[in-house]
Formats: structure tokens, sequence, C-alpha cells
């Protein structure tokens, strides 16, 4: 369900990975009778439920139900929690030009990109809770 590479990738205005999170996030929010059924059918063949057709913006991952977004949240979580300082920290870092400069192109490079995932990140628990 997850591709080749097990993650999936946001943007700022929607998740670019929309199809593989939204199967994911409906399968492990399935009950086991619902699973089954999913398992029986090949997975749904043609879903008319209009939620199931949008792409995932911002503003609909804001009105998924509960458990999808409680499943979405746990695992932004453990993202976050897998870099070595928090967002603060590398804004602080940014903002201090002598030890940014100290820094080699490189590990300033890493800052920029480490900070806007971050950043994408928090925005995405802004709009799930």
């Amino acid at each position: 369900m997850v591709g080749e590479e097990g993650a999936f990738v946001l943007g700022w205005d929607e998740v670019l990975t929309e199809e593989e999170l939204s199967v994911t996030l409906k399968v492990l929010c399935m009950s086991e009778e619902e699973f089954q059924e999913y398992k029986e059918q090949d997975g749904w063949e043609d879903d008319t439920d209009e939620e199931e057709n949008s792409f995932l913006s911002n503003e609909s991952l804001s009105r998924l139900k509960h458990p999808c977004k409680k499943l979405l949240c746990d695992s932004v979580l453990l993202t976050l929690q897998s870099y070595r300082s928090d967002l603060k920290a590398d804004q602080d870092l940014l903002n201090n030009k002598e030890a940014f400069e100290r820094l080699s192109r490189r590990e300033q490079q890493a800052l920029h990109v480490r900070y806007g995932q971050k950043r994408i990140l928090h925005q995405l628990l802004e709009l799930i809770q």
C-alpha cells in the first residue's frame, strides 16, 4: 500500500501520495470484518463515496474521521521524534547568523530541508487535531 519507499509525501497544500495514504488509512482503520470483505473484493472497484474520490488537500485532511486522524497524528508524532532536534532548535539555529555560518554548506542545506519537513509535519498536526 505504501509503495517502495515506505513513506508518504506531504506538500504545503496537499498530500502528494494521496491514493496511498487514503487507502492505507482506510485499511488500517477497518474492522476485521470490513478487512475480510476488502480482501475478498480485491479492494474497492467503484467507490461512489464523494469523500473517497476527493484528493487529500489540507482542508479535507481536517475532515478525516477520528480513527484516521488519530492514526495520522500518532504517525506524525513518531516521525517528529525521530529527529535529533525539534522545530524551535532548528529555527533558533537558522536565526543565529554566527552559528549558521559555522556550519558547512551541506549542513546548512540539510538544516533548511529538515526545518521545512518539520514545519510541514507541524502544519499537518494542526490540521488534524
